[in-house]
């Protein structure tokens, strides 16, 4: 696989309060993937860019809700979302810093 594909599959880390919770519960870190992503490249593309070890990858597919704007009816765009669980002793920093307290 070739690093740009590798930079294609994820798309940014997807932060709600799910995805906080199920960081600090069980050592998982949510992605926002490519659609035509699979549970592999995302591994192979997590270990590569984040220089960390995979446990495993759960992949879901979330479907694009229906809007309305007055008469105007449109819907979103359908994503892909990616959970991945890291070894015991293994955590992504995305910020690069260290917390101050």
């Amino acid at each position: 696989m070739n690093q740009e594909r590798l930079l294609d599959i994820l798309k940014s880390p997807h932060v709600s309060e799910k995805s906080t919770l199920v960081a600090e519960r069980d050592n998982q870190v949510v992605f926002k993937v490519a659609t035509d992503a699979t549970k592999l490249e995302v591994k192979r593309a997590v270990e590569s860019l984040f220089e960390v070890e995979v446990d495993s990858v759960q992949i879901l597919n979330v479907k694009g809700k229906t809007k309305r704007q007055g008469a105007q009816e449109g819907r979103r765009v359908n994503w892909k979302k990616a959970y991945v669980s890291l070894k015991a002793g293994q955590e992504i920093d995305f910020l690069g810093t260290e917390a101050k307290g």
